[in-house]
């Protein structure tokens, strides 16, 4: 199987800390994983656009030929296809949290935390937007609190113990915040003191670049 991704990018880099942390695990799924260049516009071109239609990336070219882009199916088909030692375990209910606090994660925090850091600081060249930047750092503090009272009984990562999807997601979106050169957590010790502990981790030295 093969990965095309993008290092910087947060869904992509999100797959990628996955596919290293079942590495971590003893887990070896042999997956090349291959650079698309977006900013040469390869996502654009049609070879990529056969992988991906939408021209984005990640996207994961199954052994059959065809693809997974979105980046929570690809997890979920990689935990199903290499069953031993998986990052969902427990009981239904302990699944069920661990999808919670991801999509949680995903779609409350790492979306407008995007949006944020291109209305303050784009890489991309967009220009600057202050009233979208007070917007998206206004729907940011719900989240964040969340996350914030989560991990209050001292847990070392987001869903205690072990290493969830929610930790690879999170550290995903806070690399590009990293490289755009803001600070999202404000006053939360708690959530400071995650993100440096994670980062400490073999597999997020492997795949963070920033």
């Amino acid at each position: 199987m093969k990965l095309y991704m993008v290092p910087l990018a947060p869904n992509p880099t999100k797959v990628m800390l996955y596919i290293a942390e079942r590495a971590e695990l003893g887990v070896d799924m042999h997956i090349e994983q291959i650079v698309v260049n977006t900013v040469k516009g390869r996502h654009k071109e049609p070879e990529h656009l056969a992988r991906n239609p939408f021209g984005t990336v990640p996207a994961l070219e199954l052994e059959d030929g065809g693809h997974l882009v979105e980046s929570l199916a690809i997890i979920q088909y990689l935990e199903r296809k290499f069953p031993q030692q998986p990052l969902l375990q427990g009981t239904p209910e302990d699944i069920g949290r661990a999808l919670d606090v991801e999509r949680i994660v995903d779609l409350r925090l790492a979306g407008p935390m995007g949006a944020y850091g291109h209305a303050v600081n784009s890489p991309l060249g967009y220009p600057k937007d202050e009233k979208k930047a007070a917007q998206m750092e206004t729907a940011m503090q719900a989240p964040l609190d969340y996350l914030e009272n989560l991990l209050s009984d001292k847990r070392p990562l987001l869903l205690g113990e072990q290493v969830s999807i929610a930790d690879c997601t999170l550290q995903a979106s806070l690399q590009f915040m990293r490289y755009v050169e803001v600070d999202v957590f404000g006053e939360r010790p708690l959530l400071r003191a995650w993100d440096e502990g994670y980062r400490q981790r073999a597999a997020a030295r492997q795949v963070l670049k920033w």
